[in-house]
């Protein structure tokens, strides 16, 4: 039987009905909200990447039932259009299987204070978002040059 778990996604109050196995990323997809992809369903991929509660999380591997009263932010409430327009510009969107968690996981790297983040801040803020299709040079350069632009940096 399912339950009934509350919780803020993107900004809106929601409430998901879940069943006790059941992970965040199948009660989000289940109630409609499928930019959010699964693929390995194993934590490994994470292109089903999302903020909990402002942590990075892979949405595969965390119950739903854990989140009562969570905070959630998916891809539909992450993407900025000049993050988007640098991933396009940079040839870093290919098949589109892997972009919803890295945009999440670029976006969490984006939201910070302090100098300009390094390619190697990037690469490591990347890290746990596999892609088949681009390489990662393109995405690295996207978010970079995407700091550098929030920050008036030419």
């Amino acid at each position: 039987m399912a339950d009934d778990i509350h919780l803020e996604v993107d900004g809106r109050e929601i409430t998901l009905a879940a069943e006790a196995d059941e992970s965040l990323l199948r009660a989000l997809r289940a109630h409609g909200l499928t930019a959010t992809t699964g693929a390995c369903e194993q934590g490994e991929c994470g292109s089903c990447s999302v903020l909990l509660d402002g942590r990075l999380e892979c949405s595969c591997l965390v119950p739903a039932m854990v989140c009562e009263g969570a905070r959630v932010a998916t891809v539909e409430g992450q993407v900025g259009r000049d993050l988007g327009e640098a991933l396009a510009a940079n040839g870093a969107v290919q098949c589109g299987f892997c972009t919803p968690g890295f945009v999440v996981a670029a976006e969490a790297a984006l939201d910070h204070d302090g100098p300009p983040l390094s390619v190697e801040q990037v690469r490591e803020s990347l890290a746990g978002n596999l892609c088949r299709c681009t390489g990662y040079e393109g995405l690295i350069r996207a978010v970079c040059e995407t700091d550098r632009a929030r920050r008036g940096i030419a």
